[in-house]
């Protein structure tokens, strides 16, 4: 990173930072699962992410095969899967979707909801070669 000159916004750096750091922390939870089933190479990686996780889904991409590099997953593909942004109303007790700027009910209209998901960032499922089957 080059250094900035006076009046720069420095948080334009910082996206790829933190994406590269959770593509990392990943990494190191599917090589604890990895090992736990004695593989030898991880194939793919299933991870969900909600529009509200402060994770940019481009920016992990983006950032994993730097993150993979050298690791049990150099060669594992990365799939991510958007999650719905789901909210509960206080109102009328229904469940809906919701947009990330809006998380109103969609049934009633009701602003006092509770946020059931879509601030996710899941490891859903792994998938290995040699050693005990998927997770």
């Amino acid at each position: 990173m080059t250094p900035l000159s006076p009046g720069n916004c420095s948080t334009r750096y910082l996206p790829k930072m933190h994406e590269l750091a959770v593509s990392q922390a990943l990494l190191a939870e599917v090589a604890a699962v990895a090992r736990s089933r004695n593989a030898i190479a991880v194939t793919d990686i299933h991870v969900g992410i909600g529009p509200l996780s402060g994770v940019e889904a481009k920016l992990l991409a983006d950032a994993f095969p730097i993150a993979a590099a050298g690791t049990i997953a150099d060669t594992a593909d990365l799939h991510l899967r958007r999650t719905a942004v789901r909210v509960s109303c206080k109102g009328c007790g229904e469940e809906t979707d919701a947009t990330a700027s809006r998380l109103v009910c969609a049934a009633c209209g009701d602003w006092r909801t509770s946020l059931l998901g879509g601030d996710e960032l899941i490891l859903e499922r792994v998938e290995l070669t040699g050693g005990l089957a998927s997770v």
